[in-house]
């Protein structure tokens, strides 16, 4: 196939002349090529699938039916641009309850469409080319894009199991450190389900202020805590005069594709994000930002979700533990992040990526690998089940196939 006459016309940052040429094909794309394959090649056995990384269940009636009622009013069929006070009102609301934090609502909050939007948003805020984003590996990465796209830098900051998954701020360089303007972390964190601590936090704060760097930090799974009640970076003193929390409707409530999310912390900052957002977008639905409002004054839904999350974790690290894995039950998040098998019979396994592969493969189980600071497996409890009966029948499969491959450690 011969190139289109406006080849040379892509942004280096897509690959210029090279863009849509590449080989290397993504993880989350060899796992859904796998999975097509072993469906193929046994389409009676069931497909135990782990990989998912998103709700199985629909939000709360009482969110669905506000939104039913919302969608049929005249006066939400505008604009909504940097979002409706309603909504912001609940976020302020809801953060008081909570997490006892004080935010004024009119300049201290901003909806977005979802946390992936804030993310990607926030270089543009802050990054001018030459200039520093850490980041936290493995995590998400799309600010680590963004901050590219700007002709920026990303630092990584591995997340290693004896370090309790924290990044280890003194080893980043002086170089980068003077270059850095902003660190972007993540807690409870994806995918190690580590939780963030009082002290963490602390330290998180002294280190912005010292290297007048601005934090980030992702709050999507807060809701899904399960070892302490949870904690906002903003609880923490301090912590709004460095940066911003950015909260998801998603993992917390079952919104998943609701597109919402809010923005808190220093009012100049989220001044900052309101600015670009305005140039980007024109806002959410306003009859989605009064289901989420409803779904924010019933944090109780949350507290339902924490519960079947916690149950069925708890279910997969003892059956984890059965077969060989060593498991235990995450801080936070709907994510179990395991060490890789490093064999299975006379084949050895060079990385997580061949280990997932020989999963998929031989017993059509389904997670994700993560090399980026050890070879760790990521198994996601949203698999679709009606009932704990269900849950159990797929428990007991999932230990009986993994059990019979005698995976060695």
């Amino acid at each position: 196939m011969t190139d289109p006459w406006f080849q040379p016309l892509f942004a280096e940052r897509l690959g210029g002349i090279n863009y849509g040429k590449g080989t290397e094909i993504y993880k989350f794309e060899k796992i859904k090529r796998a999975k097509r394959a072993v469906l193929a090649a046994h389409p009676h056995r069931q497909l135990l699938d782990f990989g998912i990384g998103e709700n199985d269940d629909m939000a709360d009636l009482l969110v669905r039916e506000v939104a039913k009622r919302e969608i049929d009013k005249l006066e939400n069929r505008g604009y909504a641009d940097n979002g409706i006070a309603a909504f912001k009102d609940a976020a302020a609301g809801f953060m008081k309850k909570v997490f006892g934090v004080t935010l004024d609502p009119e300049t201290e909050v901003n909806h977005a469409i979802g946390s992936k939007p804030a993310l990607a948003m926030m270089p543009a805020v802050f990054i001018n080319p030459g200039d520093v984003t850490l980041m936290t590996v493995p995590g998400y990465p799309v600010a680590g894009t963004h901050t590219k796209y700007y002709g920026g830098e990303v630092h990584n900051l591995p997340l290693l199991e004896e370090n309790g998954f924290y990044p280890d701020l003194a080893s980043i360089p002086q170089d980068i450190r003077k270059r850095a303007k902003l660190l972007v972390i993540n807690y409870p964190n994806s995918p190690t389900g580590a939780v963030a601590t009082r002290d963490f936090y602390r330290k998180i704060i002294d280190f912005a202020l010292t290297n007048r760097i601005i934090v980030v930090q992702d709050a999507a799974h807060i809701l899904l805590s399960y070892e302490t009640p949870p904690l906002s970076f903003l609880q923490v003193d301090g912590a709004k005069e460095v940066g911003v929390e950015i909260h998801s409707m998603s993992k917390g409530f079952n919104m998943i594709g609701w597109r919402m999310a809010f923005v808190a912390g220093h009012p100049k900052i989220v001044q900052a994000f309101a600015d670009v957002k305005d140039n980007c977008d024109s806002g959410q639905f306003m009859a989605i930002q009064q289901a989420s409002r409803a779904a924010l004054e019933h944090p109780e839904i949350g507290d339902r979700i924490r519960d079947k999350y916690r149950r069925r974790l708890q279910k997969l690290v003892a059956v984890l533990n059965k077969v060989g894995f060593r498991a235990s039950m995450p801080g936070g998040t709907y994510f179990l992040y395991v060490r890789a098998p490093k064999a299975c019979g006379d084949k050895t396994f060079a990385n997580a990526e061949e280990a997932s592969q020989f999963l998929i493969g031989e017993q059509s189980v389904i997670c994700v690998p993560w090399d980026n600071a050890g070879p760790f497996l990521r198994f996601s409890v949203t698999y679709l089940a009606k009932d704990e009966a269900e849950e159990d029948a797929l428990m007991a499969e999932t230990e009986g196939r993994l059990g019979r491959l005698a995976l060695r450690f």
